[in-house]
């Protein structure tokens, strides 16, 4: 596909803003819990949910980095839309859960609530910090731009599978107190 440079711009403008948008929707629903506006929506499955499609794109990255090694575009192209279609589906859930439920404290103490903290911590900068790479290297890969989808997907795969593994890993630390 041939990009025109009003084209690129206007992606570019787009990714810019929801870059922007979606970190600091999340932020104002953490700093700002909003509990209780949807009636008695029970959205108590949420975080388990939350678990499992952070299992699901953490999978798929995985695998789309191997097929690709593996010279398995299709395969490849596959597992990243999947791995963006069930982050999507994540955040959307994740929106929907901190704008209905009061926050959940972590129980544990000492060296663990350290390491909680810590994971939880680098988990939600990088997901902030991810969102932009992601975008582009998805619209990279789309415009068929390849020199720059490699470029960026070298930033973009690791910080990518950290958010979503340490995703799992705050979910498990955090599961037996919701």
């Amino acid at each position: 596909m041939n990009i025109s440079e009003a084209s690129e711009s206007k992606y570019r403008n787009l990714i810019i803003l929801l870059s922007v948008a979606i970190p600091l929707l999340v932020a104002i629903l953490i700093f700002f819990p909003q509990s209780g506006k949807l009636g008695d929506f029970d959205v108590s499955f949420l975080p388990h949910l939350n678990g499992v499609l952070n299992t699901a794109t953490s999978i798929c990255l995985i695998a789309g980095f191997i097929f690709i090694k593996r010279k398995k575009e299709s395969w490849h192209r596959l597992m990243m839309i999947s791995a963006f279609i069930i982050s999507g589906i994540f955040l959307v859930s994740y929106v929907i859960y901190h704008y209905q439920a009061e926050p959940t404290k972590f129980g544990g103490e000492g060296t663990i609530r350290m390491l909680y903290y810590f994971i939880l911590i680098t988990h939600i900068l990088l997901a902030a910090v991810v969102v932009p790479f992601v975008l582009f290297s998805i619209y990279y890969a789309i415009s068929d731009q390849r020199d720059k989808h490699k470029k960026i997907v070298k930033w973009t795969f690791p910080i990518w599978v950290y958010v979503a593994i340490s995703g799992v890993v705050v979910y498990l630390m955090i599961s037996p107190y919701y």
